[in-house]
């Protein structure tokens, strides 16, 4: 059995408690106008081409035994170019070799209370192999934690539910309509496997993006309080806009959207709205 993942990232502090190792899977089923991780949208190996970077010096083609439409995603061009331009993006893994990966830091997950995320993209389209990946990791005693956006079938989480130690979940609005227009799909999945999750006694950390131009208004942030409140959650965590993934449209082939960080005062009210939530 075998996962594709796109990047994995050792000693982060920002994908649940403690230092963890970010596992990316590659494939979402969604396709959030403000990505800050385009590259793992497809569910495919794929080239990405950065054009700003290439000079065309040509040694991409002095090494490549095919044309473009005959690319076989060897990664020759992408190793014999001097500017980066070009890299290949989605690599598959077998169950042990990502645990081999995982255990590396396995002290400073014990020092730190941390463990291992399964992020995205969408970890839980891949889900045998995620199910295979959790098993082998808690048999090792690792903390583990699954992002997900939720827009999966309930059997997904039946399935892996006994396995994971707290589930980062997303919640982007509370309105049907708004999901549908910057996300394009219908948020009603989402929000009744986050109620089987509550009742069902897992541990779920709440992560709502804050982002300029689509939920960064106090009407919707009450909504999400009012949607959220009475459930049976961790915490909420409050996740502004940024524009550091913007770059890597260019390497999709695709334009970002406009959107803009919040400000620092709508932050403290939208922190002041959701309270003990937090």
């Amino acid at each position: 059995m075998k996962g594709l993942i796109f990047d994995i990232q050792r000693s982060s502090f920002v994908d649940g408690d403690g230092v963890r190792t970010a596992v990316f899977f590659k494939g979402c089923n969604l396709r959030c106008k403000w990505c800050h991780n385009p590259e793992g949208i497809s569910n495919c190996v794929q080239m990405l081409y950065y054009k700003s970077r290439c000079t065309q010096c040509k040694k991409c083609r002095d090494v490549c035994d095919f044309s473009e439409k005959e690319c076989t995603l060897c990664g020759k061009c992408a190793l014999a170019c001097p500017n980066d331009a070009k890299e290949i993006c989605g690599k598959e893994y077998t169950e042990n070799e990502l645990l081999s990966i995982i255990l590396r830091d396995r002290e400073l997950y014990e020092r730190s209370d941390g463990g291992v995320t399964f992020t995205g993209g969408e970890c839980m389209l891949q889900i045998e192999f995620l199910e295979k990946i959790l098993s082998l990791c808690k048999g090792e005693g690792i903390n583990t934690a699954v992002d997900t956006a939720g827009n999966v079938p309930r059997e997904h989480f039946e399935r892996i539910l006994p396995l994971v130690d707290t589930f980062l979940f997303d919640v982007k609005c509370a309105s049907e309509d708004l999901h549908k227009e910057f996300t394009g799909s219908s948020n009603r999945l989402i929000l009744e496997n986050l109620e089987y999750l509550c009742k069902a006694g897992a541990r779920v950390v709440v992560r709502v993006p804050v982002v300029g131009g689509f939920n960064a208004h106090t009407e919707e942030i009450n909504r999400i309080f009012e949607l959220l409140r009475g459930k049976s959650i961790h915490r909420v965590e409050l996740l502004p806009y940024h524009r550091l993934g913007e770059h890597k449209y260019e390497g999709v082939g695709l334009t970002p959207w406009e959107f803009t960080a919040p400000e620092d005062s709508q932050i403290k009210e939208f922190k002041e709205t959701l309270g003990e939530m937090l």
